[in-house]
């Protein structure tokens, strides 16, 4: 039957047919040159990924340029710096180095008002059964839409009676604010892949929901932890509205206010100006590299269950 089935194959074949895989005149079957394409397609995403990288990074690069020449004015400045020159970095550090200490103190103390509200909030909201618990999280989604200019308004009325004007408490809960909703968000999205099972297996050992919570929960949620203190801190430290808002003396000033107030003073010395800019996005930055595999691992795990 088969040898039947192969003769009338090769008997309908039209005369001038030819088969599905073409052969060479070597008499391997010919190859669409896949390889050369999709290299061509490697190449043109790799010029294209470099020229976005480079348009993000020359207002960086553009900062430390400026920071580095004597002198240095806005119109004529050189695309590569000709002498270095610390004396703007001096200047700026004599200016701003207690306004860096302000903006780490706030910045440390908004992540640890955060993360102390948002763990237990996202662990109730994941693990409780409670009523409502996806109308409160779309809420607290919401809350990311609203005006910063409108929160710092209230929160300045509010704090006028509170007597937290000028006041560090008042800063670091106000600038806790900012990070709280994500970090409910992320924490809730990361302890509801815990399984079931090891939260009863503490609470058969004799756990409540307090000590799971503290013994099992959080160190199982370590990246993601990290990775809300992270973005709080950030936030914290970028804040320039509410620290513009809550502050009328000088008593409290984070380095945003400050670099503001030194342009104000320096405008024609943009050489101090971006030294002082320099120095503000150091921390962040040293930060963000030593954290960046945590939170990669902590935003991809709340994002899988």
């Amino acid at each position: 039957m088969s040898a039947l089935r192969s003769g009338t194959g090769d008997a309908a074949r039209p005369p001038g047919a030819t088969t599905r895989r073409q052969r060479a005149p070597g008499g391997s079957p010919r190859r669409r040159p896949r390889t050369t394409r999709k290299a061509r397609g490697d190449a043109v995403s790799l010029v294209v990924g470099v020229l976005v990288l480079a348009v993000l990074l020359f207002p960086l690069y553009w900062m430390v340029n400026t920071a580095l020449q004597p002198g240095a004015s806005a119109a004529g400045l050189p695309w590569f710096p000709r002498s270095l020159d610390l004396g703007n970095f001096q200047r700026a550090w004599e200016s701003q180095a207690g306004n860096l200490l302000t903006s780490v103190l706030v910045a440390l103390g908004s992540v640890a008002v955060c993360l102390t509200v948002a763990a237990p909030a996202a662990y109730a909201l994941a693990r409780f059964r409670l009523r409502g618990a996806d109308t409160i999280v779309f809420a607290t989604l919401i809350t990311q839409m609203v005006p910063g200019i409108v929160v710092a308004n209230a929160l300045y009325n509010a704090y006028v009676g509170l007597g937290l004007v000028n006041s560090y408490l008042g800063l670091i809960l106000a600038d806790a604010s900012l990070g709280l909703p994500f970090s409910i968000v992320l924490l809730r999205a990361f302890m509801v892949s815990i399984p079931e099972e090891v939260i009863e297996a503490g609470m058969i050992d004799g756990g409540g929901r307090l000590r799971v919570l503290v013994s099992i929960v959080l160190p199982m949620s370590r990246n993601a932890l990290i990775t809300a203190g992270l973005f709080t801190f950030l936030f914290a430290w970028s804040d320039f509205l509410f620290a513009l808002t809550l502050n009328t003396t000088d008593a409290v000033k984070p380095v945003t206010l400050g670099i503001y107030e030194y342009i104000g003073a320096h405008v024609g010395d943009w050489g101090a100006v971006m030294a002082a800019a320099v120095l503000s996005s150091v921390p962040a930055a040293v930060l963000l590299v030593v954290a960046q595999r945590y939170v990669a691992a902590g935003i991809s795990s709340g994002a899988l269950k």
